[in-house]
């Protein structure tokens, strides 16, 4: 049954708040976070980033990095940037993007459900990312962008979530990308204890974003353990920050492919190959979509079409077999492209949809790419489907709302030891 509980968050005071929360370091290009940094002295990216106020360059990941960012993340505490929850709470966390509106829960999850199997998984995680990031916590001590779960859609829950959210909240701001962010604090212990409850009643939750992560908050903990013979289970390592939304509050978006060039293939003889395995059809349309299961759109020389996979093409028995992106693989990339490993091969890039088809259409018309694919969206109950059956999707076969906010509540080891 699932552990989720609730913690002595740290979090912005309320007028800071949204200059404190940030999007993830990678969401930034370059000019950007400079102009972050620059004009904004409480982003949570003087954190991450902590060369900026000094101008001492170091590697990162490096252990004197990784100091620095734990130096400056004690900075923020002590000039009251961010402060600290007396009491264990939840946080109710909605977000309102381009009209579609998520609401769950914040908490911490435990090491042991993910190492059980309650906690799914769907996606490999790398050994060296694993190691990497197990570093980070092990020097800098806390979690400041929760992992992303979803669970079974629960009634209970959700009157709660829903009595909790007609309340006045904690915060209520907007981003400059136009997202709206509120939260509650739920520190009331008969609420907590209820939400505690409620979740050990569930028998497993599934990662829909953050495996790295959850990876590296167990390889910590696994080790730390050994090194503290005497330990509880109660100590903070082993614990780590999620966000729990159930399944109707997730949004799954495409992962889409582009490639730079068609192996030397005319379109000609590209349409003639793909005909063994597919129904090609050319499509009159400025833009085009998949409208349903195993129907693969394609962009190339400014053209659209459809590509319907032929009966026999995939197993509908297999999990991953039967997954869209799969079956773009290993029916036209593999054979025909000549394209192998999606993780190292630098001849394919990859455009999630919630950037729409349009810019599919545009990396091509750029000349960026020569050619570009769109998938139509996993479903939840396919993507539980490969993580109930123990299996694995292909890189990026999924994007998954909402994305989560850096320092808008966060899990320190420190305090909750």
């Amino acid at each position: 049954m699932a552990t989720v509980l609730p913690f002595k968050g740290l979090r912005p005071t309320n007028d800071k708040v949204h200059l404190v929360a940030s999007r993830s370091v990678d969401g930034y290009n370059p000019g950007e976070l400079k102009d972050k940094l620059s004009g904004n002295p409480f982003t949570f990216l003087h954190v991450i980033n902590p060369d900026f106020e000094d101008g001492v360059r170091t590697k990162p990941g490096s252990k004197e990095r990784l100091v620095k960012v734990k130096r400056r993340f004690k900075s923020f505490i002590k000039e009251k940037v961010l402060k600290r929850d007396e009491k264990p709470a939840y946080y109710i966390y909605r977000q309102i993007k381009n009209s579609i509106e998520f609401i769950g829960i914040i908490g911490c999850t435990s090491i042991d459900d993910y190492m059980n199997g309650v906690i799914k998984v769907h996606e490999q995680t790398i050994t060296q990312r694993e190691e990497k990031l197990k570093d980070y916590l092990e020097v800098c001590e806390f979690n400041a962008e929760p992992v992303l779960f979803c669970y079974p859609n629960d009634t209970v829950l959700d009157n709660l979530i829903s009595e909790v959210s007609n309340t006045v909240p904690d915060y209520d701001f907007t981003t400059t990308d136009k997202v709206q962010h509120t939260l509650w604090v739920v520190s009331d212990s008969k609420k907590t204890d209820s939400i505690v409850k409620r979740f050990a009643s569930i028998p497993s939750i599934y990662i829909a974003d953050g495996h790295h992560r959850s990876a590296s908050s167990a390889l910590l903990g696994s080790l730390k353990r050994k090194a503290k013979k005497d330990y509880t289970g109660k100590e903070a390592f082993n614990f780590y920050l999620g966000v729990f939304f159930s399944e109707t509050q997730l949004k799954i978006y495409d992962y889409n492919r582009v490639v730079k060039d068609l192996n030397n293939l005319s379109v000609v003889d590209l349409i003639q190959k793909l005909k063994n395995k597919f129904e090609v059809k050319e499509i009159n349309q400025a833009i085009y979509k998949p409208e349903k299961k195993h129907e693969i759109s394609m962009y190339v020389q400014g053209k659209w079409y459809s590509l319907m996979c032929k009966k026999g093409t995939y197993n509908s028995e297999d999990p991953v077999g039967s997954l869209d992106a799969f079956i773009l693989t290993e029916e036209i990339l593999s054979p025909i492209l000549n394209i192998h490993d999606l993780k190292t091969d630098k001849r394919i890039g990859f455009i999630p949809g919630v950037k729409g088809a349009e810019a599919l259409k545009k990396t091509v018309d750029e000349g960026k790419a020569a050619i570009a694919f769109g998938l139509y969206p996993v479903t939840m109950d396919h993507l539980k489907w490969i993580a109930d059956t123990n299996n694995i999707m292909p890189p990026k076969s999924t994007w998954v709302e909402p994305k989560m906010r850096s320092g808008l509540v966060i899990y320190s080891f420190e305090d909750e030891s």
